[in-house]
């Protein structure tokens, strides 16, 4: 991207799954978007488990056959030992038969969004660190970056649980748990319990999730509930395998800007709203919610009421979270030690009030 001013409908900040979609949405439409993303392409991500509901988003983004032809792992539950004997979970099924998810390594289930959107005129920028937003009449307007001003009708952050946006805007958060730290990794060999379905296993301190990604390896995460850990050994069933690469960690505390959508801007995935990945469908959530932002910026720039607009994205990334915050409390209230926070009842660990859609003060 060279460093010159850049004119376009949209900017989207993020090239994760919320982000393609949002491009993709914008793009079929006939806009002008330009993708901004500060690490290169491809990225290495945790691999994800995707749920069989992927498919109907997927279909409409146009990449559903090319998912499906990609080689993920595909399975049709998953194992659980959480508060009683370990089962296997399916996730259903019809006259076709089970309904089956995918394993997907992320670098390609990315690389296969970012294709479509590529094919449909979107301008996909690696490299390209958003800096700070651009305001005009009291909107938001564009993107300082480090390659240069890009000048937008619309901006779209799905640029992570970094809140880059959001804290540039000076919107609260509302967080519901304490810090949670998510760790994850990679191990190669085999291990043939894992080889027909991803596992999730609760213990004393909190759940491990194990899964294989592709041929002879296997990806685990881990979560501690009671404490943040120092560090996070190989799951047992994953000891006598080859560590692969280094052990990563995500801040998954689970939290919701107060404003996802404005004057010029929404946020999606991460960007909006982060849980952990006991929710079970970060994946899908960021493709929904870079779905909705996309038809947002397109009403709007269709010229439809900013203010009802903004204040119905509001209420739809609130009551999923609601949702799914009423949903991980009570599983956490079944762990074989739950912790005080998520037990029946209990409030939220830490509250702060919200503000009405799209009444900030700018700040950049």
């Amino acid at each position: 991207m060279a460093s010159r001013a850049h004119d376009v409908d949209v900017a989207v900040v993020g090239a994760g799954p919320g982000g393609a979609a949002a491009a993709i949405v914008c793009a079929g439409a006939g806009l002008r978007v330009v993708l901004l993303e500060r690490s290169a392409l491809p990225r290495e991500r945790a691999g994800e488990t995707l749920h069989p509901g992927v498919d109907a988003p997927l279909r409409e983004l146009g990449v559903l056959d090319r998912v499906q032809g990609a080689g993920f792992v595909r399975h049709a539950g998953i194992d659980v030992r959480w508060d009683g004997p370990a089962r296997f979970e399916p996730f259903g099924g019809d006259e076709d038969g089970p309904w089956r998810g995918y394993q997907a390594l992320r670098e390609t289930f990315d690389a296969l969004l970012l294709e479509r959107a590529r094919e449909l005129a979107v301008e996909v920028h690696e490299r390209v660190r958003a800096i700070a937003p651009e305001h005009l009449d009291g909107r938001v307007s564009g993107v300082r970056t480090s390659a240069g001003l890009v000048r937008a009708r619309y901006v779209v952050d799905a640029g992570g649980g970094g809140h880059w946006l959001a804290r540039r805007l000076g919107l609260e958060r509302d967080e519901r748990s304490p810090m949670l730290i998510a760790r994850y990794g990679y191990a190669a060999g085999q291990c043939p319990a894992r080889d027909e379905a991803p596992a999730i296993a609760a213990d004393e301190e909190g759940w491990i999730w194990t899964a294989r990604v592709s041929d002879g390896v296997y990806a685990w995460t881990r979560l501690a509930l009671s404490a943040v850990p120092g560090d996070a050994e190989l799951p047992a069933e994953l000891a006598g395998l080859r560590p692969r690469g280094r052990k990563r960690s995500a801040d998954v505390t689970w939290r919701v800007v107060s404003a996802p959508a404005g004057p010029g801007y929404a946020l999606a995935g991460d960007a909006a709203a982060v849980l952990d990945p006991a929710s079970s469908h970060g994946v899908l959530r960021a493709l929904l919610s870079g779905m909705h932002a996309g038809r947002l910026a397109r009403a709007v720039l269709g010229g439809g009421s900013e203010a009802r607009l903004a204040l119905e994205y509001t209420r739809f990334i609130a009551g999923w979270f609601e949702h799914d915050v009423k949903q991980l409390r009570t599983l956490y209230a079944r762990l074989p030690v739950a912790p005080e926070w998520a037990r029946a009842g209990g409030g939220a660990a830490i509250q702060r009030p919200q503000r009405a859609p799209g009444r900030h003060t700018p700040r950049g």
